[in-house]
């Protein structure tokens, strides 16, 4: 779909093990969910998919990873860092649900 495979989110995370790999592709596939949502429409539509896209992608796979642990406690947790929505704002089909 993007691209993004398991070795370049390793790269990008600096992980030099395979142990995590299924972990991993995981991360990718609901990243490329949560960005397909997001902007509201199919991330295959996007032909050929930009580069600043694959990034926030890899960002939000390597929030994931390193998150995965964290329990909040009174406190919102972050769903995707700031810059990641930032990108995806500019692919965003609709802001606000037109009534159809």
């Amino acid at each position: 779909m993007t691209g993004i495979t398991p070795e370049l989110a390793k790269q990008h995370m600096r992980i030099d093990h395979g142990d995590e790999d299924a972990l991993i592709m995981l991360y990718i596939e609901a990243a490329e969910q949560y960005a397909a949502n997001y902007i509201g429409k199919p991330l295959a539509d996007l032909d050929p998919f930009p580069a600043d896209l694959k990034l926030a992608i890899l960002r939000l796979v390597a929030f994931y990873y390193e998150c995965r642990n964290i329990a909040t406690f009174g406190l919102s947790s972050q769903i995707a860092p700031q810059g990641v929505a930032v990108t995806l704002d500019s692919y965003r089909e609709k802001w606000f649900h037109d009534g159809a």
